[in-house]
């Protein structure tokens, strides 16, 4: 079943449960986000491909074909025209159309991919599992969790969750990311996050 929902380019997407920090500052945005806020309602963040975060007259961005909800978990309205906003990754789509939509927000024709099962984390990749768990721990102990850009509950045994915080970690390509968002079983995800991990 296909869903329409607005969509929000950027040049870097979220996965399930990740943390991401926006400043609005267009007007087709500020509408998006107050309504999204009011009314509780996700949006779709999806990487650009080609194009600008920022409208650019007569330009049609093209998107990658892959993206995930984002729901608004902090609202700031700093100015009139200036909302700061922090949103949690939901649940994963697959794009297959879009179209122009009020004030130049793109709409997007969706099917929406499932979300993970749990997946024990296997013990040749339990280290990874532990150094996220460190740094988990450290910022706590430092009383720094404010500053990790990592909702809590910390599924550290769980290979999706753990997997999707490399992912969103990781200096790699948009494909590579886009790659890890889209791949359904999250044990391969975690060995794809392996395999990065040693190619880097």
């Amino acid at each position: 079943m296909e869903n329409k929902i607005p969509l929000f380019p950027l040049s870097h997407g979220v996965f399930p449960d990740g943390m991401l920090e926006l400043q609005i500052f267009e007007v087709r945005y500020l509408d998006l986000i107050k309504r999204c806020n009011q009314q509780h309602q996700p949006f779709g963040v999806v990487w650009l491909k080609t194009g600008s975060e920022v409208q650019v007259p007569s330009e049609t961005p093209s998107l990658h074909a892959f993206g995930c909800l984002a729901h608004i978990r902090q609202f700031e309205q700093v100015q009139a025209n200036l909302f700061r906003v922090v949103c949690q990754g939901g649940t994963r789509f697959t794009l297959h159309d879009t179209q122009p939509g009020p004030l130049g927000v793109w709409q997007g024709e969706v099917t929406y991919l499932p979300n993970d099962p749990e997946a024990q984390i296997p013990t040749s990749l339990q280290p990874h599992a532990d150094r996220l768990g460190k740094v988990i721990a450290t910022a706590q102990q430092q009383g720094q969790m404010h500053r990790l850009p990592i909702f809590a509950p910390y599924y550290l045994d769980q290979c999706g969750w753990v997997a999707n915080r490399y992912a969103e970690a990781m200096s790699i390509s948009p494909a590579e990311k886009i790659n890890l968002l889209c791949e359904l079983d999250p044990v391969q995800r975690m060995h794809n996050v392996d395999s990065l991990i040693g190619g880097t």
